[in-house]
């Protein structure tokens, strides 16, 4: 199976650990990734898509024509870019005036788009393409006896007859059974569905509530689960469900909120055999412990 690969922007910048990572476990499973040359910002939501319908649908299309010419699908990550990106597809190829206007714009440019190739999520893909079963039988190393949560991204689940891929967006399953196939214990939590509250003008406007909100959300996995790390499918839920930690820490003058959070892709490059310093090197939480007992535990121990 071939796939464009769109890294988008915090990925490659911020944390390349997570763009390395899947780099490396996707050709493992017999995903082969195809380069997504001279992207653009998808842009995300509170940008051009709040404010500049032209400009997101025009830049919709400049990246989505990438992926025509490659021939396949985008595959993404980040849950604001496949959001972004795959309601702008919807924009296009259910408004022919649209996707007329927005091809006139790309003309100078010698692109043109169509609405053929889809965007897909890491995650669906892993899920649906290639199936918990097969991800299991391809490991080298286990999360057996490692307890974990899941945080899914908001932009995966709504509006869910435009980005859903679950057979229902408020009983989700997919990212649970993908950590499980990797040998861990899923716990669920009265929150669980709660936004990782990352979304940059929550923060800014209303820092103080979203901290609170943030430390409800932590203080039901710590009282109701045994969490020994958290995992997301999204760039955004990585960076903020760490950071916000130290924040809530910080407020608190003490070390109440230190569970590791690891991109799904990370726990699965690690499980494949894949090294830590190559895959998961960058974290503000400290991974240690997890990593410590996942090397002392084979697959067919």
């Amino acid at each position: 199976m071939q796939l464009c690969f769109f890294p988008g922007c915090n990925t490659p910048a911020i944390r390349p650990d997570v763009e390395r990572a899947i780099r490396a476990s996707l050709p493992v499973l017999g995903i082969e990734l195809v380069d997504a040359d001279n992207y653009a910002c998808c842009p995300a939501f509170g940008s051009f898509p709040s404010a500049d319908e032209e400009a997101w649908m025009a830049t919709s299309g400049w990246n989505l024509s990438i992926a025509e010419q490659k021939g396949c699908d985008f595959v993404v990550q980040c849950g604001s870019c496949y959001s972004s990106l795959r309601m702008g597809r919807e924009h296009l190829v259910h408004d022919a005036e649209k996707l007329a206007h927005i091809n006139e714009l790309l003309e100078p440019s010698g692109r043109q788009v169509t609405g053929k190739s889809k965007v897909r999520h890491v995650s669906e893909v892993l899920f649906r393409e290639i199936g918990p079963e097969k991800i299991a039988s391809h490991l080298k190393k286990t999360l057996k006896g490692l307890h974990g949560i899941v945080q899914y991204p908001c932009h995966t689940l709504f509006p869910s007859e435009v980005v859903g891929f679950e057979n229902s967006p408020r009983a989700p399953e997919g990212l649970r059974r993908l950590v499980e196939a990797l040998g861990a214990e899923v716990e669920g939590y009265s929150r669980e569905l709660q936004c990782c509250g990352g979304a940059g003008g929550f923060m800014k406007s209303t820092p103080e509530q979203a901290v609170e909100f943030a430390k409800n959300k932590f203080d039901a996995i710590l009282d109701e689960t045994k969490a020994d790390f958290i995992a997301v499918s999204c760039i955004t839920c990585l960076m903020h469900m760490e950071r916000i930690q130290n924040m809530c820490n910080e407020q608190l003058g003490e070390e109440r909120y230190k569970i590791p959070v690891f991109d799904y892709n990370q726990l699965l490059a690690l499980c494949l055999g894949f090294e830590p310093k190559q895959v998961s090197a960058i974290c503000n939480v400290p991974r240690d412990a997890v990593i410590s007992r996942l090397a002392d535990v084979t697959a067919n121990a």
